[in-house]
């Protein structure tokens, strides 16, 4: 193991492998989600592929994670929802409104239209 060399005019750490004086970071707690404050956004990923997203969905986890497979199932399209983030495949906007509409959940779509020419 390396250890740094101290000199008598210098007697502070210089470097360090060993990472034991190192401590983690706090994690910032997720903010609370205000109401109606569900966003719809469409992105451009890698190839050229749209991906909906769809962020503050209302309710604890547990609610949160069973709106987000209902919007999953009415599309009909892959995704995944993870740390409260929905993601679907294709420009699914249409489909995901008219399921938070049911649930009397306000949306609003966020950001441009990436589907346009570059």
């Amino acid at each position: 193991m390396n250890t740094p060399v101290a000199r008598e005019r210098e007697s502070r750490l210089a470097w360090s492998t060993d990472g034991a004086h190192l401590r983690p970071e706090p994690r910032p707690e997720a903010p609370a989600v205000a109401p109606g404050a569900t966003r719809l956004r469409l992105e451009r990923r890698a190839a050229g592929r749209l991906v909906t997203v769809v962020t503050g969905l209302p309710g604890d986890a547990t609610a949160a994670a069973a709106l987000a497979q209902e919007c999953k199932r009415a599309s009909a399209a892959g995704g995944a929802f993870k740390d409260g983030v929905l993601e679907l495949q294709g420009d699914q906007r249409e489909r995901v409104e008219a399921v938070l509409r049911a649930r009397g959940v306000q949306s609003k779509r966020a950001g441009g239209d990436p589907g346009g020419k570059r």
